[in-house]
């Protein structure tokens, strides 16, 4: 039995389906009990636990061969991030208590930047879940593909998408959702003795003018990347509701600036077999 939780997500569903798929029983760990119908009908048994909750985490981790950890986003955190050291000491707490055979948390490139921004979160629970008495693999994926949605619209009515990564032309390490949940799955399944970091992207690394030209030919039409002023960021994320932008763009500089990196000499990096333009292909046909 595995135990994943974000099992609503694109990344915790890919884990449990590939699960299923490969015949393993799945336990789904869901915050809303009222979406557990489709995963039941997929055979899955359904634990309901908030990640703040570290007694329901107990029960829903409790006599596993492996709990997959996905920790929820929060892209507007408080200072000091209140919000994921909450859910860091229920997820330990959890995890110490029902000592599941096997681990597999999803952090994320750059976890191990000491510059403060929004990934700190990633490395406060990596070193947190480090000291517990079970063995706990770290996937540390690169950027998602899937966060190009944002851009489909933009690109398909004005042949424009607005890019926070610059310059234009810098190839970022990306990955496909699907490959990060097929990876965690597998390793979810290894009989690790110790804890460990696995970092992953694609087969090779896409600019932002690789998604604009990417976007150019899934449409049909001509598509250019604008890159967003440095000076406008602040005032811009304000403007879309958040209180504390400073850790995002933190975020946005260390992708820049390149000191968010994989940690791991370049031989050491797992490689996705999803292109960019299957995930791009696939978020415009669902587009609207």
């Amino acid at each position: 039995m595995y135990a994943i939780t974000g099992i609503t997500g694109q990344v915790g569903g890919a884990v449990a389906r590939t699960l299923l798929e490969g015949g393993y029983p799945v336990r789904a760990v869901m915050r809303n009990a009222a979406k557990s119908e489709r995963w039941a009908k997929l055979g899955c048994e359904i634990a309901v636990a908030e990640m703040t909750d570290g007694a329901a985490l107990m029960e829903a981790f409790y006599d596993v061969d492996g709990a997959f950890i996905l920790p929820p986003p929060e892209f507007d955190p408080q200072p000091g991030f209140p919000e994921a050291l909450a859910v860091i000491e229920a997820v330990k707490d959890a995890l110490h208590t029902a000592r599941p055979r096997n681990v597999v948390c999803l952090s994320t490139i750059g976890a191990q930047a000491t510059q403060p921004n929004l990934l700190t979160q990633r490395m406060l629970m990596e070193e947190a879940l480090r000291k517990l008495p079970v063995p706990v693999t770290f996937l540390r994926p690169a950027w998602f593909m899937e966060n190009f949605a944002w851009d489909v619209a933009s690109a398909r009515a004005k042949g424009v998408i607005a890019s926070f990564l610059q310059p234009l032309d810098k190839p970022v390490p990306m990955i496909a959702t699907e490959d990060v949940g097929r990876l965690a799955a597998e390793l979810l399944r290894e009989n690790e003795k110790r804890s460990r970091v696995v970092e992953l992207e694609a087969a090779r690394r896409y600019s932002p003018n690789d998604v604009a030209g990417t976007f150019a030919k899934i449409l049909d039409h001509s598509v250019r990347a604008e890159a967003v002023p440095r000076e406008t960021w602040a005032s811009l994320f304000a403007s879309q509701g958040m209180k504390n932008p400073t850790p995002r763009i933190q975020m946005l500089d260390g992708f820049n600036e390149g000191w968010i990196e994989f940690e791991g000499a370049p031989e050491t990096i797992v490689k996705g077999v999803t292109g960019l333009e299957t995930v791009l292909k696939g978020l415009v046909e669902a587009a609207p």
